[in-house]
């Protein structure tokens, strides 16, 4: 298969987990529609206020952490790849009359479809292990933002992206990345394990926090902070639940890891490298 079909294969999959997700109780939407936001207070202090400003949210999915910026009186305009998830952003917001827009397209291809330039470009877990390529994604977002703007993602860890969901805590994917994508068999979704789905593949790609963080710079980016985090925001089956929704490795453990990471960069230079520039890819 080449990079198209595996793109392709992604769209169709995310098509299908729209519906699933839309009436899971993983993202209660009917408790969003009542005024709750998706948003976690760590990530609201560190992007700070968003008053009046525009926020462009890349891999939006179907919307409801870009329209809870809205909530938080943020002009926003949220990108994603599946028609069918871009089709219930736009219902939500003119249901919920909140002024937000919205835009299907590939991630890469974004600039050409989308004008403008931003104060925030934000970004939020589960969604650069979709990309084949960080020089690329960095460059977009590099584009998009204004001077004095900020980018602002919180990220699953490429430490513990690494381990299988198993009971059990063991190493069951690669750390570093390469160019061919990990084809993964899918199980429903991870909002509901037991739904019906269609396509039978997923693939996604490694990144490490060097690949990461060397993308952002690269892309003319001064990096502000990276923090890393010991939980993530979903059940896994080595992790214990906690009581702040949280899930975090057990007492017993025998040490610590990081799961989840946020990060904050503002423009230094103009972009290095334009978005839509191939680089060349070696493998490790």
């Amino acid at each position: 298969m080449g990079m198209d079909e595996y793109l392709a294969a992604n769209r169709a999959l995310w098509d299908e987990w729209t519906a699933i997700h839309e009436t899971s109780s993983f993202y209660d939407l009917e408790a969003f529609k009542a005024g709750g936001s998706r948003l976690r207070d760590y990530e609201v202090d560190e992007v700070g206020d968003v008053t009046g400003k525009s926020l462009l949210h890349l891999q939006c999915h179907f919307g409801i952490d870009t329209l809870s910026w809205a909530r938080l009186g943020a002009r926003v305009t949220g990108a994603d790849f599946s028609d069918r998830a871009i089709e219930l952003a736009r219902s939500l917001a003119a249901e919920l009359r909140l002024d937000a827009t919205f835009v299907r397209s590939d991630l890469y291809d974004l600039p050409s479809v989308l004008d403008g330039q931003f104060d925030v470009v934000y970004t939020s877990r589960g969604v650069l292990g979709w990309l084949p390529d960080l020089g690329r994604w960095a460059g977009v977002v590099a584009h998009f933002l204004r001077p004095g703007g900020v980018f602002y993602m919180t990220e699953v860890h490429p430490v513990a992206q690494a381990f299988a969901e198993e009971p059990e805590l063991r190493l069951g994917y690669p750390y570093f990345p390469r160019p061919e994508p990990l084809a993964i068999p899918v199980h429903g979704s991870y909002a509901d394990p037991t739904a019906q789905v269609h396509q039978p593949v997923e693939y996604g790609w490694a990144h490490s926090m060097g690949e990461i963080v060397t993308a952002v710079a690269a892309a003319g980016l001064r990096i502000e902070f990276l923090h890393e985090l010991p939980f993530v925001d979903w059940p896994v089956p080595f992790l214990v639940r906690q009581d702040d929704g949280t899930w975090r490795l057990p007492p017993d453990a025998g040490g610590e890891l990081p799961l989840f990471f946020s990060l904050r960069a503002q423009p230094l230079t103009a972009p290095r490298v334009k978005p839509w520039t191939k680089r060349s890819r070696k493998k490790l």
